[in-house]
This record gives structure tokens, sequence and C-alpha cells, in this order.
């Protein structure tokens, strides 16, 4: 019979698998001693999208607490407007939100703010969700001792998005070569990012970073085609969690292409 310290186990060694393989490097001692607690204190999962590696920090992710919550079986979360610190025809909303992690509790008190100006400019017109989400992850993490900051209270500027045929510079393919389903990796690529609606500047950020390279043009095909296959796979699996991770590149890797 499997015990509960055999699941952390293999958790904690999933989660560090899972970790060098979609951030290599980025790892550290710290990084890892920091994961390891966190995945036995909390039960996150790096695969599940609980927890993202930014700029070699641990952010917990609003899938990750709401599913802590349950584990933790939480009695409920009220959420509140807070009128008068909001704005409508500003698109800035504040939210108050309260945790009852059991029957008997008072309650823990977050709340969270958002408006063009603080929001990824991926959520832009969905300011009034993003206050309500970040009043709820404040109130989750002061309710369960989790130290993490959370990837959806990070605010970042706005920026604006490449057009798609500036989007990258790719390899050149080989005579008669086509990406997946008979299309160029290049085609395959845009079609990902009309489908799921992405940021074109933040992919191509990401995609030079996961190939390891300067700029999009020092990658092989083979580096790109695999960059693509997963940005599909993860897309389909868990879009919240990608932008998160696309959400870590805003600012920062402008020179990219």
């Amino acid at each position: 019979m499997t015990t509960d310290k055999q699941v952390q186990k293999h958790l904690i060694r999933e989660n560090l698998r899972f970790a060098r393989l979609r951030w290599g490097t980025a790892l550290n001692s710290l990084t890892t001693k920091t994961l390891e607690f966190y995945t036995r204190e909390f039960g996150f999962s790096v695969p599940r999208g609980d927890l993202l590696l930014l700029d070699r920090g641990w952010y917990v992710t609003h899938s990750g607490l709401i599913a802590l919550a349950k584990r933790k079986k939480c009695c409920g979360i009220q959420v509140d407007a807070v009128r008068n610190l909001s704005d409508k025809t500003k698109a800035r909303f504040t939210f108050r939100a309260m945790v009852f992690p059991s029957s008997t509790s008072v309650g823990f008190v977050g709340y969270g703010d958002a408006d063009p100006t603080n929001v990824s400019a991926l959520v832009h017109g969905s300011e009034l969700r993003v206050a309500e989400t970040r009043a709820v992850n404040r109130a989750l993490r002061k309710a369960y001792g989790i130290g993490l900051c959370s990837v959806e209270e990070l605010s970042s500027g706005v920026q604006k998005a490449q057009p798609l045929n500036e989007l990258t510079k790719l390899p050149p393919q080989p005579s008669g070569g086509s990406g997946p389903h008979g299309r160029s990796i290049r085609d395959h690529l845009c079609q990902i990012i009309r489908q799921h609606e992405l940021d074109p500047n933040l992919v191509k950020a990401y995609a030079a970073d996961f190939c390891g390279v300067k700029t999009l043009k020092d990658a092989t095909r083979e580096q790109v085609e695999t960059f693509v296959n997963e940005l599909s796979e993860w897309a389909e699996r868990d879009r919240n969690a990608l932008l998160c991770q696309l959400n870590s590149y805003l600012g920062g890797k402008e020179g990219a292409a």
C-alpha cells in the first residue's frame, strides 16, 4: 500500500525532473531546495502548472492555490468589489476576498487591484477578473501561510505585440521540408498563436530562451520544431499556465529576434 511519504517523494522527483527539462540551467541549489520545500509542504505540482520559475525565483499560480484549497477542504471564499476604489470608466477595479479554511475560521482577507497599467496586454479588457483573481490569491496565500507571490499578482507594463509576419527569422528548411501536418514550422507557429490568442512578442522571447540562443536565427531547425510542438501541446493542455510562463518575459526580452 502506497504511503503519504512515498507519494510525496514521487512528487518531489517528478517536480525536479520536469523543472530540469523546462528550465535547465536556471535551476541551482537554492531554487532546487526551495522547490523541494514547497512540494513537501503544500503538494504543489510543476507539471500541473502550480509553480513557475521566473528570474530564478518560484511563483505560485492561481490554479495551484485553488487546487491546494481543495486538498485542504477549504470551507469557502467570499469575494466583493470595493466600489469606492474602482472606476469602470478607467477599467480600474479593486476586490476584497475572504478565505475560510475551516467552519470555525474568522477568515483571512486579501485585496487585489487591476487596471490597464499593471496587467499584461494579453488580458486587456479583463481587468475586473484579474483584480478578483489577485484578491483571491492573496487571501489564499495568507490562509495557508504561503510566502511565495503568485504570478497573477505581478504587475507588468503594456507592450505592443509584433506583427506575425515579423515574429521570427526561422532557420531555412531543406527543400521539400515541412512542419507538422504538411505546413512549415513558421505557419504552424503562427496558427498556434492565432488559435490560442498568444502574444507573438512574448512567444518569440520564450522561443529563444527555450532553444538556448540569443536570437532565433541562431537556433537549429530541430530546436525550433521541438519548441513549436511543445508550445502546441502546452496551449492545448493548460493555456492559463502557458500565459503565466509567457508573462514572465514582459519587459525583459525585447531583443530576442
